[in-house]
């Protein structure tokens, strides 16, 4: 399906300011799909109408975007996103983008067994009709209107008519990124003088869990909150937020912890025909989201803090084992203790990382660049060794990042110490390839190639079979040892990316 955005340049020349208020009017309009009970399409005039064989032009309108209520049922369940209409399909469109005024049916309209009544409401932007917003509202269960569904159609009529005056919606920030409270989550209906008028029951159960306990009709809501928040600067906050809507001013919302509860509010100033009528509130009661929201920052913080005293437990480790080297006067036992102090030197590396990281990933090229200099130390026999990287191996989750990050030590060390002859120069480089699906690492050195009739399955060396059995039990992957192209060894290792 295309997005707006390509509807737009695909049927309109809507583009600029013009096509980001429509943009924001989409944005918005579930606010009016539940208030109004209704189903929403908006209509733009489509510029690849047709002329007929008689010379008249066959104006169309194309919808660009749909909307279904949460408070109702749905009066069209297939999709009609992209389709156009003609005159004759749909009078009231045609006749709100030509007039620019607010249209609706005297009678009912049928689709199939559903009877529905249509509104055509302009969608104005700096003087100019850009679209039309169509309502239908299904009418085929008539009932009594109850005082909540009253009041929602009353905010519902007041925002469409703004909609037609290129008053709604303003341009409303949100540096924190907090969400918007529904319909269905809480609504208060304030009048010009910020008196609640109408409070739903979800809007006075989260006032009641805030810690009031009589009716909020007839009551200021922003000194009812100013009463019930703990925090002065919230409390500073609200009221503010609640009387600049009350004003007309661009509406808000913000998160406040009352004495037992934590609620999102968000208010709409109500402004239709230029009149200052008040304002609806939104109230949504987060108080258990909250709490998950802290047990998993503290849950967070435990494992972060669990990463330090690891990698603090092994730097620990590594350093007794380097003492240990210091006073051994066996060649071979010193250079056991060496080999062990780097692969515990890299596991500690990842834990480090580990406890900074919000989201148990590890990138591995900080890694690598970090061990890349003790690698180049380790050449014996007097060899000059370089070792480079070359591309990007990227971020992996910690149960991959630890392995592969043992076994690319042991990969490097094996090259650096074993590949070359002694005195010798050269390099070894790392070169990375990855893809959505594996990643593919070879660490060649141009040294002097694998002995005849090398078996690596068959090798005696203790980093070897540490490296065939990570890759095999726990990264899934293969790795193949090989002469290079060029002379020196390749080995190759694929990791397919689960």
């Amino acid at each position: 399906m295309s997005t707006l955005s390509e509807l737009l340049a695909e049927h309109t020349e809507l583009i600029g300011s013009a096509g980001a208020h429509l943009q924001r009017v989409v944005a918005e309009w579930q606010l009016l799909a539940d208030l109004s009970f209704a189903d929403l399409q908006l209509w733009v005039h489509s510029q690849r109408s047709t002329t007929k064989a008689d010379g008249d032009d066959a104006t169309q309108m194309v919808c660009v975007a749909q909307c279904r209520p949460n408070t109702a049922p749905t009066v069209f369940p297939a999709d009609v996103v992209g389709t156009s209409i003609a005159v004759g399909d749909n009078p009231q469109v045609f006749g709100a983008l030509a007039s620019g005024r607010i249209l609706r049916e005297e009678d009912p309209t049928w689709v199939g067994s559903v009877a529905i009544r249509r509104e055509a409401v302009p969608v104005r932007f700096d003087g100019a009709v850009i679209a039309v917003l169509a309502r239908a509202i299904n009418l085929t269960q008539p009932r009594l209107p109850s005082p909540l569904e009253v009041s929602y159609q009353d905010c519902a009529n007041d925002l469409c008519q703004m909609v037609s005056e290129g008053t709604f919606p303003q341009y409303e920030g949100n540096p924190r990124g907090l969400s918007t409270p529904r319909v269905g989550d809480g609504l208060i209906r304030v009048d010009q003088h910020g008196v609640v008028q109408y409070a739903s029951p979800n809007a006075l159960s989260a006032y009641h869990r805030m810690g009031w306990n009589s009716e909020l009709g007839g009551n200021d809501l922003a000194d009812v909150t100013v009463s019930l928040l703990t925090d002065p600067f919230e409390s500073e906050e609200a009221a503010a937020m609640l009387r600049a809507a009350v004003a007309g001013e661009a509406g808000m919302r913000i998160e406040a912890d009352a004495h037992r509860a934590t609620v999102l509010i968000r208010a709409v100033p109500l402004r239709p025909r230029g009149a200052l009528v008040g304002a609806v509130v939104l109230v949504r009661d987060v108080t258990e989201v909250k709490r998950r929201d802290l047990a998993l920052i503290s849950k967070d913080a435990t494992i972060r803090e669990i990463h330090h005293r690891v990698k603090n437990n092994l730097q620990s480790v590594s350093a007794l084992l380097r003492l240990q080297a210091r006073r051994t006067s066996n060649a071979e036992a010193k250079q056991a203790l060496g080999e062990a102090v780097r692969r515990v030197a890299s596991i500690a590396l990842v834990h480090e990382l580990l406890s900074g990281s919000v989201d148990e990933e590890v990138d591995l090229d900080v890694v690598i660049d970090q061990l890349v200099p003790v690698m180049a130390d380790v050449a014996s026999g007097g060899s000059q060794v370089t070792v480079r990287r070359i591309g990007k191996i990227g971020v992996l989750k910690s149960d991959l990042a630890m392995p592969m990050v043992m076994v690319l030590t042991e990969l490097i060390q094996n090259a650096v110490e074993h590949g070359f002859a002694p005195e010798q120069s050269g390099r070894v480089l790392i070169d990375t390839s990855r893809s959505t699906r594996e990643l593919v690492i070879t660490v060649h050195d141009n040294g002097i190639g694998l002995p005849d009739g090398f078996d690596p399955s068959k090798s005696d060396r203790l980093g070897l079979q540490i490296v065939h059995t990570l890759v095999q039990i726990e990264l899934a992957g293969q790795l193949e040892l090989r002469g290079g192209l060029q002379g020196g060894t390749d080995a190759v290792l694929t990791v397919p990316l689960r």
